[in-house]
């Protein structure tokens, strides 16, 4: 082992074949394995394979071939139903699904609901009927409301979701009623929603 405070040569090399270190007078350096401990600051270069393990701020602009994460989230659930006792088959939607949304971005955002389908039924005997009414809240506020007999009703929308106006809310409440003596009928398809960075990049609608 020997002790150097100050050392300088025109290249330093490690020993091997190649060398697992060299330093060279234009300011080269070429390591096969670093620990670093401190600040890196460079103005260019590329990484392959690497993992961020924490926290990451891209203060430029970010491109990406591939992206697997959480920049668009989606979720889906079956309406319930009452079904029938015996066979187990679906009579009529009834219930409320609730989604949360978790203010938890830095940036807006945008809830996308493609349609969501329901329909009555009118038997045209007697004059007899069944109504589904499907009703959907934000935060505890009424945003739409619509109710199908024969003809089928649909609702879908888009929902700005601002960064920082905390969490959003939303039920879809679905009932069932009719005016005989029997079970009613009534059906409903899947709640689908979508959760997206907000942007017009790109886009142009005219």
């Amino acid at each position: 082992e020997v002790f150097l405070k100050y050392l300088s040569a025109p290249t330093i090399t490690s020993g091997g074949n190649p060398p697992a270190f060299s330093l060279t007078p234009d300011g080269k350096l070429t390591a096969k394995n670093a620990d670093i401990s401190g600040h890196i600051n460079a103005i260019s270069g590329a990484l392959n394979n690497v993992v961020i393990a924490e926290d990451c701020t891209i203060q430029g602009t970010l491109r990406a071939e591939r992206i697997l994460g959480d920049i668009v989230k989606a979720v889906g659930k079956e309406f319930p139903y009452f079904r029938e006792p015996a066979t187990g088959a679906k009579r009529y939607a009834s219930g409320t699904l609730t989604v949360q949304i978790d203010d938890d971005q830095s940036f807006d955002r945008q809830i996308i609901i493609p349609p969501i389908n329901f329909q009555g039924s009118y038997y045209g005997r007697n004059d007899t009927w069944d109504t589904c009414t499907l009703e959907v809240r934000r935060n505890g506020a009424l945003i739409y409301s619509g109710t199908s007999s024969s003809v089928p009703e649909s609702y879908g929308a888009t929902l700005d979701m601002p960064a920082g106006g905390g969490i959003v809310t939303l039920t879809f409440s679905v009932s069932t009623r009719g005016n005989s003596t029997g079970w009613p009928n009534s059906r409903i398809s899947d709640l689908i929603l979508m959760v997206v960075k907000k942007s017009t990049a790109g886009i142009r609608i005219s």
